[in-house]
């Protein structure tokens, strides 16, 4: 991101602060703030670090992250939507683990989007699909003629069940009418391992976890899931330009339980509004070693945007066998 689009990008942010700031809730907060990452370290929390480390010196309290894995998201999520709507306990995460998450556990996730409100959208990453560096497959072309040939050899990793890494993958096998056999773990950081240690050919991942071991050429990137190539990786070409229709980047925030006062809502947004003007730069390039970018959205733009995700996801699911 340019300093240039980030100066003004910052100048129009400092404008609205003023708003949110007369909307405080009073006495909010007066102790800690748990943030729930859904995932393993080495994902999520990637995205919500940056602006969590300078919340305190706004809200004069810690944003504190703590990791709640499991059931594609779902366990950290369901954890959030259970807890008392005070703004003391947030969960920061993308669409998979608040939507695709429930539709993996129906018995046990007893949640759904309508279960939260939404805070803000903080950042926008990308996922990839990457193979090792020893790999035999150097491009998408290569690995689909592959698989098309050998139905069901290939095996790849996602971040859970139902997550968004697992439902993207299976659409892009859909495109390209191929057969994976799908290894689920707890969040993108381990499925990487597995990647690494040799244990699945190739995985649909988040940028963040792979971006180091792609520079060091330990791994291969061949395609970007996202509407446009990445800053960090612009050889590498986009599905939608290999002639696959995937396209999603994947959008981060934080939610509260349902039932958090508007007051405390505007409380925290106008805090993140504050840390992205004061810190945009330093946001962005902290983001950047993740591949992603800060995307600051406001409680009612972020909840169209889930509304709009969630219809995509549910009814890319009613045509996608999920069973493996």
């Amino acid at each position: 991101m340019q300093r240039r689009h980030l100066a003004r990008f910052a100048l129009s942010l400092c404008l609205l602060a003023p708003a949110f700031a007369s909307a405080q809730a009073p006495g909010y907060p007066n102790q800690p703030i748990q943030v729930v990452s859904p995932f393993a370290p080495g994902s999520t929390d990637q995205m919500l670090r940056p602006f969590l480390e300078k919340l305190p010196e706004f809200l004069g309290q810690p944003a504190v992250l703590s990791y709640k894995p499991g059931a594609g998201g779902a366990v950290g999520a369901g954890f959030v939507a259970a807890a008392k709507p005070d703004g003391y306990t947030l969960v920061g995460t993308s669409i998979g683990s608040i939507v695709l998450g429930p539709l993996a556990n129906k018995e046990s996730a007893k949640f759904t989007l309508d279960s939260f409100v939404p805070v803000g959208a903080v950042a926008e990453g990308n996922l990839m699909m990457v193979v090792p560096a020893k790999s035999p497959f150097k491009t998408m072309k290569e690995l689909v003629d592959y698989s098309r040939q050998n139905p069901g050899k290939l095996s790849y990793s996602s971040s859970g069940a139902m997550g968004i890494t697992h439902i993207l993958t299976e659409i892009l096998a859909k495109e390209a009418g191929v057969r994976w056999n799908h290894v689920a773990f707890q969040g993108s950081g381990p499925g990487v391992t597995a990647l690494l240690g040799g244990h699945v050919d190739m995985s649909g991942t988040t940028a963040g976890p792979v971006q180091a071991h792609i520079k060091a050429g330990t791994l291969r990137p061949l395609a970007v899931f996202g509407d446009t190539r990445m800053k960090a990786f612009p050889d590498v070409p986009t599905l939608k330009e290999l002639g696959y229709n995937v396209a999603s980047p994947v959008v981060y925030g934080l939610l509260a339980p349902k039932g958090t006062p508007q007051a405390v809502v505007d409380s925290l947004y106008g805090a993140l509004v504050k840390v992205q003007a004061k810190y945009g730069e330093q946001i962005a390039a902290n983001l950047a070693v993740s591949g992603a970018e800060p995307r600051v959205m406001s409680p009612k733009d972020y909840e169209r945007h889930l509304q709009v995700q969630q219809k995509l996801y549910i009814d890319a699911v009613k045509h996608i066998t999920l069973e493996k």
